[in-house]
């Protein structure tokens, strides 16, 4: 359930799978704190998501963190801009990361998925490595969890109406070539 590629920085919004650990979906995000900017940090030097995704967010540093600080929100994996990997939580535990979801008629997807967020918005491209990275962990994922092949979900396929990421400029095609 760790990546042996990614530094690891635990999460506290986890818990556990209702299912036996029955992973079948991958899910594709992305996030910038504050909105469509990237590599963005606090004081300290720790990346905005990275705060936002252990509880440590302050509403102080931006306007739009106010409207969000509080929520209690994780993914598994982040990939910044230039490729950098972080992972928040175990593959086998539930991250928070789908909200209201459904895929092939089943509600809840946190609890049947890994999330998997890039560093970017709806509008802009993302970069080459973080399409290798991302398909560098697809395949690790496919082979530590068979279910999960031919099962690759953008949110917005999984809360329709709700959520546009991976977004407009997310290539698709581009990265399931690379996991070829």
């Amino acid at each position: 359930g760790v990546l042996s590629t990614a530094e690891f920085i635990a999460s506290p919004n986890y818990s556990t799978r209702p299912n036996d650990n029955d992973i079948r979906l991958i899910v594709i995000h992305n996030i910038s704190l504050p909105p469509s900017e990237f590599k963005k940090t606090d004081k300290t030097g720790v990346h905005y998501v990275k705060a936002f995704f252990q509880n440590q967010l302050s509403p102080d540093d931006h306007p739009y963190f106010a409207t969000l600080y509080q929520m209690q929100v994780s993914s598994h994996v982040f990939i910044e801009r230039d490729g950098a990997t972080t992972q928040f939580v175990n593959l086998n535990d539930r991250a928070w990361h789908a909200g209201n979801s459904r895929y092939l008629g089943q509600d809840n997807c946190n609890d049947y998925s890994i999330g998997i967020e890039l560093e970017g918005d709806d509008y802009s491209e993302f970069t080459q490595v973080q399409y290798e990275r991302l398909a560098q962990i697809v395949q690790a994922i496919n082979t530590a969890y068979p279910k999960t092949k031919n099962h690759l979900a953008g949110h917005s396929d999984i809360a329709r109406g709700r959520k546009s990421d991976p977004g407009l400029e997310f290539n698709w095609q581009k990265l399931r070539q690379l996991i070829r």
